[in-house]
């Protein structure tokens, strides 16, 4: 019930205490990790990572240069996750976990190392992405079938993000077309009526590149409200999506770029005034446009500049329940990078314009209708070094509202490296998010709200040789006025309470990884032990469990890859006040593929394999034992 959106915010910003979790598939992940890691010592084969990022510091960096602690998701591994959802692959990653309320095409969230899911900030193609009216980013609309690839940055970035990045930054990326001609067209089926479609062509020729997609995904899905009193039908969806990204090279050094995405998604949801003798089909209905605008021109060997004009729109409505809202954001930057040796520096001036529509209510819970916008202006002034084993990142930036004044963040990171492979890091940073439209000019909005302001304390130790990876990172970050909801207070004109800046949290907690290859064998684990915990009441957040990991395996067997993967949880809690428990569970993922000749691969998947029944979201269930097997052609010209 989004209509509601006030009172679903407060829910998940409540808090639980913590209890002594007995969770052995922890343990064993635990010591997969360990044995991944210590492993490391003794192998020095060739690893396969990426060789740049750019979410760390908004600007192309070698991996071997990170300072920040920072995952990426490849082509291959997206294709391999068969029909999941953005979220159910970001779940893998170390220090991420999430909740969603029933299944794919239901309001879904992601919780960085512990913190609000609108404490992540979240772009595709460099659009950012967020909802003025429940805060973050609209999880369930973006499209993995568009994806080609992620990058997660895990810690505070708003020294060069702004607004938002408390808790991390997330990029999605859309295909690039290269070289040649390269049409795909895949389709699969899977459990519960599964079927999904893709097509798809990208390529270059002369100064010009291209790449275009389109998909189509439909299920009928399960009954994602077992609790009497609620519809008891299958609850499905349908989504269609499209994304275009053209590139015109200038000349040698001049380039522009512009892209283009849509996702519409029809999700089902049981609303709670379900009526036996009038049964009615609720419906969610999603749609996400974003759209951008590059040119970058390299002046000199040492200067470059790149200005981006960017436009996201997210859309939410319910049927027959009539909700409907609706954000848009604006962004204009301009980036300026100069290169001197060991030595970058950034300068960037960036405006980002809000604007929150959402229609006046109808029915027994009707409200009035929103029509509000703000701006907000920033410059961001970067420092990078990176010479022998030595590297250093120092940021600052000063933002201004139209509505509360000023915004400063600032941080600093360090690495040395102790050996070649052995790299210690250290970093300290400040951050902050704006309180959304909806919490300052709704019925239940208090226009003087200050920012949530955050102070994050990191320490990491990392090994890379070969095929070896291994880390572990300890980290602190400390939020103060933290936007909570308030049913006692009347500082707005609803009658059942209002937001208010009253809470603090703190998201503590140690991330251990590692990775191994051994011969056609490929090993890799992470284990979380944290504490995301609200300091009034000394309580563990909700959704949130203290522990959980991963620990998966790849076999090269001839043509096929077979995947083994176990996701482990501890419990967690529902509610403030420590008295509702989610029971810890874990999951058990198969997966095989193969190829026929250069063009055509086969893929299959069996997710929760042992058909564990678990909930992520009080109340709502999850899918069962499932599975999907698709086929692709992908040749190249």
């Amino acid at each position: 019930m989004k209509k509601h959106s006030a009172f679903i915010a407060a829910s998940r910003r409540s808090h639980a205490r913590p209890a002594h979790p007995s969770l052995p598939l922890s343990v064993a992940l635990a010591v997969g990790a360990f044995a991944a890691a210590g492993s490391a010592l003794a192998q020095s084969p060739a690893a396969a990572l990426p060789e740049t990022v750019v979410t760390a510091a908004r600007v192309e960096q070698p991996l071997s240069d990170l300072v920040a602690d920072v995952s990426v998701i490849d082509r291959e591994t997206i294709e391999r996750n068969g029909a999941n959802g953005v979220v159910d692959l970001l779940s893998k990653l170390p220090g991420v976990q999430i909740a969603r309320n029933g299944g794919v095409g239901n309001t879904s969230s992601v919780f960085l190392r512990g913190s609000e899911t609108r404490f992540t900030a979240v772009y595709i193609d460099g659009v950012r992405v967020d909802s003025q009216s429940t805060g973050g980013a609209p999880w369930e609309s973006i499209p993995l079938s568009q994806i080609d690839r992620i990058e997660v940055l895990r810690g505070p970035a708003a020294a060069v993000y702004g607004s938002d990045a408390i808790g991390g930054v997330v990029q999605l990326f859309t295909r690039k077309g290269e070289a040649g001609v390269s049409p795909y067209l895949g389709v699969g089926i899977g459990s519960r009526g599964l079927y999904r479609g893709e097509a798809g062509v990208s390529g270059a020729s002369g100064l010009f590149d291209y790449s275009l997609g389109i998909s189509r995904e439909q299920s009928d899905g399960f009954n994602v409200r077992t609790t009497p009193g609620y519809d008891p039908d299958d609850d499905g969806y349908r989504s269609t999506a499209g994304n275009a990204r053209l590139g015109l090279q200038i000349n040698a050094r001049q380039r522009i770029e512009a892209n283009f995405m849509q996702s519409d998604m029809n999700s089902g949801y049981d609303e709670f005034s379900y009526n036996p003798a009038s049964p009615e089909d609720d419906r969610s209905k999603y749609r996400l446009r974003t759209g951008g605008l590059n040119w970058k021109a390299q002046w000199t060997d040492m200067y470059s500049t790149r200005l981006s004009v960017t436009q996201s729109d997210a859309r939410y409505e319910t049927t027959p329940n009539f909700y409907r809202t609706d954000t848009q954001l604006n962004g204009y930057l301009l980036q300026n990078e100069w290169r001197v040796g060991a030595h970058r520096f950034t300068a960037d001036l960036e405006r980002r314009e809000d604007k929150l529509t959402n229609a006046p209510g109808v029915g027994d819970f009707a409200s009035p209708g929103i029509d509000r916008s703000r701006a907000q202006d920033g410059i961001a002034l970067g420092y990078g070094f990176s010479q022998g084993a030595h590297t250093l990142q120092v940021n600052v930036r000063h933002d201004r509202f139209d509505e509360f004044g000023s915004q400063d963040t600032g941080s600093i990171a360090y690495g040395f490296a102790i050996t070649p492979a052995w790299r210690v890091t250290a970093s300290a940073g400040s951050s902050f998010r704006a309180p959304t439209l909806y919490q300052e000019y709704s019925e239940y909005g208090v226009a003087g709200l200050q920012p949530e302001e955050g102070r994050n304390y990191e320490l990491g130790l990392r090994y890379a040789q070969g095929d070896t990876t291994a880390s572990v990172v300890a980290y602190r970050n400390r939020v103060t006025n933290l936007i909570g909801f308030d049913y006692d207070s009347t500082a707005c004109v609803s009658n059942f309470g209002c937001y208010g800046n009253t809470g603090r949290a703190q998201y503590e907690g140690v991330t251990l990884a590692g990775s191994q290859r051994f011969g056609d064998v490929s090993l890799r684990g992470s284990v979380d032990w944290q504490d995301p915990r609200d300091l009034e009441t000394d309580l563990l957040l909700v959704q949130r469990a203290r522990n959980y990991g991963t620990l998966g395996v790849d076999w090269r067997l001839g043509s096929w890859l077979l995947g083994a993967e176990v996701q482990a949880s501890a419990q967690r809690y529902a509610n403030a006040a420590n008295t509702q428990v989610l029971a810890g569970y874990g999951l058990l993922n198969l997966s095989a593929s193969t190829s026929f000749g250069r063009d055509l691969t086969l893929i299959a998947r069996l997710d929760n394999a042992t058909d564990k029944d678990y909930q992520l979201v009080r109340g709502y269930a999850t899918a069962g034992r499932t599975f999907y097997v698709g086929l692709k052609w992908a040749p190249k010209y």
